[in-house]
């Protein structure tokens, strides 16, 4: 149940960044942190102790090792506490050192896990323990504030790039080639060859884009060049084997199409606010609205009936995600669109995103509560 608590708090937790600005003036930190400390980092935390087993063909995790995803929602759960109440900063340093403990210890196992595989790891795991390395890096660059205030909004930019191009980017691209398949029920022939030689440019990618952020632009443009090599390479083949599941009008798949493409635009977007012509406001909302929702859904339509139930039962999981993914393709065009709109600048934007949203927070809780009581 620990993943399914992890999904339920995710979509909370956005929930509630959406909400916040409307029931009190609170730095917009505050509502940004609830997002992604409380929300998105503990459930790909949560997700890779599920992941990496089935990557390496190796035994469940053990419970210490699934507690570091708690661990980091007890960071979470400080900076947002830091930002809302303005505490002392060295309540800010102790939620960095929380989650920085949880994910060099997730990185650790995963690399002790890769060695013991039989025949190797897939190459997925390669993106995941790069995705925590950023993070970690992100997080040093938060304990660097209080030692180099001269530097802070150099190295807040730095935390903020590492995170979401980093962090959640290589999470979330390493995850998407081997969930959509899984979701279009095809396999993808080339998927580990692409994610093993696609990493180099990803990762330069995403540490050229922080760099340039936080002290040299042109880097950034450097960095949005190679990290659309491999999404462009994965949007090719996806189109080529894919096409048809990610147009539908239900399921799994269209959700998370559009999770790539949203990462794609937020990518431009991120690049064009280097450059002053876009507001960092818009471009959050962007991130958030045309790659995170769809992609949580998504991903959790596709795994959340296996997380419940983990015993074979083939028709409830089946019941239960096409009720998940009830007019999914249609949800995935209004959380591109909302994304576009906020990007433009549009407020009203984000009730569409919350709109679309809604319909999979009810069922999930629903489920979870019919689970609960059964």
């Amino acid at each position: 149940m620990v993943q399914v608590l992890l999904v339920l708090g995710a979509v909370l937790g956005m929930v509630g960044a959406w909400l916040l600005p409307y029931l009190a003036d609170l730095h917009r930190a505050a509502h940004v942190h609830l997002a992604f400390a409380l929300g998105v980092m503990p459930l790909i935390m949560g997700a890779m102790t599920r992941f990496i087993p089935v990557l390496t063909r190796t035994r469940a995790a053990p419970r210490m090792v699934e507690g570091y995803a708690a661990l980091a929602w007890a960071g979470g759960v400080v900076i947002v506490a830091f930002f809302i109440f303005a505490l002392p900063e060295g309540v800010r340093s102790t939620a960095a050192l929380l989650a920085l403990v949880a994910s060099s210890g997730l990185a650790a196992w995963q690399l002790m896990r890769a060695k013991g595989a039989l025949g190797g790891a897939h190459p997925g795991l390669r993106w995941y323990v790069a995705a925590l390395g950023c993070l970690a890096a992100s997080l040093l660059a938060v304990l660097a504030m209080s030692v180099w205030p001269q530097q802070m909004l150099a190295l807040k930019r730095l935390h903020l790039h590492l995170n979401l191009f980093g962090f959640v980017g290589l999470s979330a691209i390493g995850t998407l080639q081997v969930l959509l398949p899984t979701a279009a029920g095809r396999p993808d022939p080339q998927a580990a060859t692409r994610l093993h030689a696609d990493l180099p440019a990803a990762l330069g990618g995403t540490v050229l884009i922080a760099l340039g952020a936080a002290w040299l632009p042109l880097l950034s443009w450097l960095g949005l060049l190679l990290w659309m090599m491999p999404l462009g390479r994965l949007l090719r083949a996806w189109l080529a084997r894919y096409r048809a599941q990610m147009f539908r009008r239900h399921g799994a798949a269209p959700l998370l199409a559009a999770a790539l493409a949203g990462y794609s635009l937020a990518l431009v977007a991120g690049g064009m606010h280097g450059a002053g012509w876009l507001d960092a406001t818009g471009v959050a909302h962007l991130f958030v609205f045309s790659f995170l929702f769809p992609l949580v859904s998504g991903a959790a339509g596709q795994l959340l009936p296996l997380w419940l139930i983990q015993i074979p039962q083939a028709e409830w999981h089946e019941n239960a995600r096409r009720h998940l993914t009830f007019a999914a393709g249609a949800r995935a065009a209004i959380f591109l669109g909302a994304g576009l709109l906020a990007l433009a600048g549009y407020k009203w934007a984000s009730w569409l995103a919350l709109a679309a949203l809604l319909p999979f927070a009810l069922v999930a809780f629903s489920l979870v509560l019919a689970r609960s009581r059964s």
